[in-house]
């Protein structure tokens, strides 16, 4: 039980490390960029606060997955097979794990190996550039989108959103 209980703290705590970087990233940073870009302080954004906030983005994302889908292999009220299927006791908690499923694939395949070309890390040519740029934008807005009923299913599941 214990284990459980420190499992969806950190859940919890990955979540909103998580989702609150999406939100500064979206938010906060990409509007900024222009007026940084326009007074020279852009390339200490993109040398110093973007690989870190990245870096605690992709980690906080992965850890956020981890322990949801061991909280759904070892609640005792919920099923990862039924979650993942859309069935039984787990199925609206399960739309909350599909979207979140969703949203750490483009953290990973999507945002980050392009965000990876944006700010230097990998070799591309400027067009490569605003290919990535452009790519992990709407990847990122698509998550965005995407928190706000992944939040609302995880969080109805468990408080008895009748489906």
């Amino acid at each position: 039980m214990a284990d459980l209980m420190f499992d969806r703290w950190l859940h919890i705590l990955a979540g909103i490390t998580w989702i609150g970087l999406l939100y500064y990233f979206n938010f906060i940073q990409v509007p900024a960029m222009p007026k940084a870009k326009a007074d020279g302080t852009a390339a200490a954004i993109t040398k110093h606060i973007a690989p870190n906030a990245l870096l605690w983005f992709r980690m906080s994302a992965a850890v956020t997955w981890l322990t949801g889908a061991y909280y759904l292999m070892s609640a005792s009220h919920l099923s990862f097979h039924d979650a993942f299927t859309l069935s039984g006791t787990s199925a609206v908690i399960g739309i909350g794990a599909w979207l979140g499923t969703i949203m750490l694939f483009n953290v990973w395949v999507i945002i980050w190996p392009n965000q990876r070309k944006v700010l230097g890390m990998v070799e591309a040519s400027d067009e490569e550039k605003a290919k990535a740029a452009r790519q992990a934008f709407l990847a990122s807005r698509t998550n965005t989108m995407l928190s706000i009923p992944m939040v609302f299913f995880m969080v109805a599941g468990p408080h008895g959103l009748p489906f």
